[in-house]
């Protein structure tokens, strides 16, 4: 169940994203600071009850134009062994202490529930009420559904690139990770098995939908 603390978190999430992304291949204004606000995501929960899960959409206007950016994000009470290249910063929460925040393609937390959730075998939570399901997050599958390699959220190998975050799952399946968000199209393309689709705001009275993973054959 998703507990969503109504308290201080300093520095925020959005201040440590504004230091974290411009170190990213895939962040577009690279000359400027971002300029951030929150405009969307989800959450999953942790079958263990230790890990928070969020998938936050981010606007950044810092640009000649707005960007928006999917950033996965996890939350743990201490550092996640061997992920310090993926630490996006420590924060301390009002309620639950120090936390340490990372980039979730590389939390195997996360990718197990990402990978739960297109399987049907998770539930999308809404980002920011507790225990409360988003049917608006969706996941689709084509055919008759896919088999994870056993242990392929703790082995994949993450590859950062311009256009999003390649997570190799094993057994010629890989895992795309949208980063630049952007809407979908609708067409599929060859060796797609599957995505997971959600929504965020482009303005106060605009909103756009699009795909935040697809899940693909590496050899199509």
């Amino acid at each position: 169940m998703s507990i969503i603390h109504k308290t201080t978190m300093s520095p925020t999430k959005t201040e440590l994203l504004t230091a974290w992304l411009p170190g990213q291949p895939w962040y577009a204004a690279a000359e400027r600071a971002p300029e951030l606000s929150r405009v969307g995501g989800f959450r999953l929960d942790d079958p263990e009850g230790e890990v928070g899960i969020e998938f936050m959409v981010v606007r950044d206007d810092a640009g000649d134009r707005p960007a928006w950016y999917h950033v996965p994000m996890t939350y743990r009470a201490g550092p996640l062994a061997g992920a310090e290249q993926a630490l996006i910063g420590t924060t301390e929460h009002g309620v639950l202490g120090q936390r340490w925040i990372y980039d979730g393609t590389h939390d195997p937390v996360l990718v197990g529930q990402l990978l739960a959730l297109l399987q049907g075998r998770a539930e999308p939570q809404a980002q920011s009420v507790s225990d409360t399901p988003d049917p608006s997050v969706t996941a689709e599958v084509t055919g008759a559904g896919f088999e994870v390699p056993a242990g392929a959220a703790e082995a994949a190998a993450v590859a950062n690139g311009p256009d999003g975050t390649r997570l190799l799952l094993g057994d010629g399946v890989a895992l795309q990770v949208t980063r630049v968000l952007r809407p979908e199209s609708g067409a599929e393309t060859a060796g797609v098995r599957g995505h997971v689709s959600a929504g965020w705001r482009l303005s106060e009275d605009g909103e756009a939908r699009g795909r935040f993973a697809v899940l693909h054959d590496t050899v199509s």
